[in-house]
């Protein structure tokens, strides 16, 4: 779940704290050994996390293997890559099956004015990638979905991913409906943007940052909002040979 407050500053009065600083968040990921069926939650971001829900997706049974210092959850039965057709920063079509076909792929849904976890993940994967040798670094896709497209128009994707993150990766925009059930067959749950009566908005999603192989096209790696960029470094290049980190 993401707060996000508008220039008015009317939800502020309501904050307890006067600073920004991001609130201690509970795992956005649960594993349940049910006929390969789970499901996520949505995660605070710059704001008060009581409100969480359960997602609404189907989610692949993640591996109980992994240990513990590892950023990285192995699902057991990968995801299909969601058959979601959007437009890119340049106001062209955007087809994300086709355009993304054997190439590692990081996908990630969130919004241009998230206070936090947004930017703070867009902006380790930049640091990461820049450690892989220059060919890895082509090769690499990441792919920004947003989840409040009524601001995030093609234009403002394109002002700010550059800043938050590489002008190399993608921002996608799009009908609401449309990125909903992207996300949500990937099991990421989102919900509209609203306003509130004393002004703020607020906007709702998950944080997971989904892996796809290049070898499978398959989301078989997953990553929560607190990954640190270092341990995206480390993973980044076994992504991109699709093996497991």
């Amino acid at each position: 779940m993401h707060h996000d407050v508008n220039s008015s500053g009317a939800a502020a009065a309501r904050q307890p704290r006067r600073h920004p600083a991001r609130r201690p968040r509970r795992s956005a990921v649960f594993a349940v050994a049910l006929a390969a069926v789970s499901a996520f939650t949505l995660s605070a971001c710059g704001g008060d996390s009581s409100g969480q829900a359960a997602g609404d997706g189907p989610v692949a049974e993640v591996s109980g293997g992994n240990s513990a210092d590892k950023a990285a959850t192995v699902l057991d039965q990968p995801f299909a890559k969601p058959d979601l057709v959007l437009t890119d920063t340049k106001g062209e079509k955007f087809d994300l099956r086709e355009r993304t076909k054997g190439k590692p792929t990081l996908v990630y849904f969130g919004y241009t004015h998230c206070p936090d976890v947004c930017p703070l993940t867009m902006s380790n994967i930049a640091l990461a990638k820049k450690e892989l040798p220059k060919a890895d670094q082509d090769k690499l896709q990441v792919v920004f979905v947003t989840t409040d497209p009524e601001r995030d128009t093609s234009a403002e994707l394109a002002k700010w991913l550059p800043g938050a993150g590489d002008p190399s990766f993608t921002g996608l925009t799009g009908d609401f409906a449309t990125i909903q059930a992207g996300a949500r067959k990937l099991g990421i749950s989102i919900e509209p943007s609203k306003k509130n009566k004393d002004g703020s908005i607020e906007s709702m999603h998950g944080t997971q940052v989904i892996a796809f192989s290049p070898k499978t096209d398959t989301g078989y790696v997953l990553y929560g909002e607190d990954t640190t960029w270092e341990q995206y470094a480390e993973d980044l290049p076994k992504l991109v040979k699709g093996e497991r980190p």
